[in-house]
């Protein structure tokens, strides 16, 4: 399969999504000016990942914010690897939060409360120097 690897900008993540080194993550802000074009090129990997996925797949997510549109496309992302999971498939999801963001870390808790895989929230303390 292609890697997607796009660094973050201002108003989209870094995205990695790279079957030979195992490393799937989606970090940084998402606000894009058309969530579903920005999104597309990665629903449509995940979909062709599905297919064969590896034995075990852990999906990073560690986002600093996003908007309302984009969450729809985050939830539309654990639909598909908890699709994956029912087929049998080894999925987990680690949710990352910054120490000082309540409100992140309550998204990861609906969306574990939302979907049936392994969903761990991981805080992470930032350093501002």
């Amino acid at each position: 399969m292609n890697v997607i690897n796009l660094e973050g900008k201002q108003d989209t993540p870094k995205i990695i999504l790279d079957v030979e080194n195992n490393k799937f993550e989606i970090s940084g802000k998402s606000f894009p000016a058309d969530v579903g074009i920005f999104y597309k090129p990665i629903i449509d990997w995940l979909d062709e990942y599905s297919l064969e996925p590896l034995e075990k797949t852990v999906f990073v997510l560690r986002m600093d914010y996003f908007n309302t549109a984009s969450s729809k496309v985050i939830l539309d992302i654990l639909y598909k690897l908890e699709d994956m999971a029912n087929e049998g498939h080894d999925i987990s999801v680690k949710w990352y939060y910054p120490d000082d963001d309540e409100d992140m870390m309550e998204t990861g808790e609906e969306y574990d409360e939302i979907v049936d895989i392994d969903f761990e929230i991981i805080e992470y303390t930032v350093d501002y120097n």
